[in-house]
């Protein structure tokens, strides 16, 4: 069986120590997290967690088991890239001359992103979008002085509804 990369989101109660459980569930399995976030929901009672680690079918399958026996975990489902949105954040901040200021204005521009502070020597950009529009957007820029980077990793959510029974 081939690895490829899994998202998955769950939906654990909103109290201290859940994450810690739910991430060591992953560690003790032998799972590495390629990116993980969490945020509250609509309900302040849930949390969402939002996985991304490489796996297999089998193993998709066995941490979805495994974490469903968690007695915090409220839902549990993978997230296909078909059915889903999947966005990331990045903030990068750019050591600037004057002269690279309109240069890097110009690819902000066309990938969409937000310049979020300027002075005289920095500027910080603002990106969201899906991991491949952010890879794509820091080859752009990385022939110039990238002093800092903090990206979310991913989040995703599933699209439509229909109401559960």
């Amino acid at each position: 069986m081939t690895s490829k990369k899994e998202v998955i989101s769950i939906f654990v109660d909103n109290q201290a120590n859940v994450l810690t459980r739910v991430v060591s569930l992953f560690g003790r399995r032998g799972f590495n997290i390629d990116s993980l976030t969490v945020s509250a929901t609509n309900d302040p009672a849930l949390s969402r967690i939002t996985v991304v680690f490489d796996g297999t079918e089998q193993s998709l399958a066995q941490i979805i088991t495994q974490t469903e026996k968690l007695e915090n975990v409220r839902a549990i489902f993978p997230l296909k890239k078909e059915d889903s949105l999947f966005r990331e954040l990045l903030l990068v901040k750019i050591a600037v001359t004057k002269e690279d200021r309109s240069a890097i204005k110009e690819i902000v521009e066309i990938y969409r992103g937000k310049i979020v502070d300027l002075s005289k020597t920095s500027m910080i950009i603002e990106l969201t979008g899906e991991t491949s529009k952010i890879d794509g957007f820091m080859k752009m820029i990385d022939c110039y002085n990238i002093v800092e980077v903090c990206r979310t990793g991913i989040t995703a959510m599933e699209r439509g509804w229909e109401e559960k029974e």
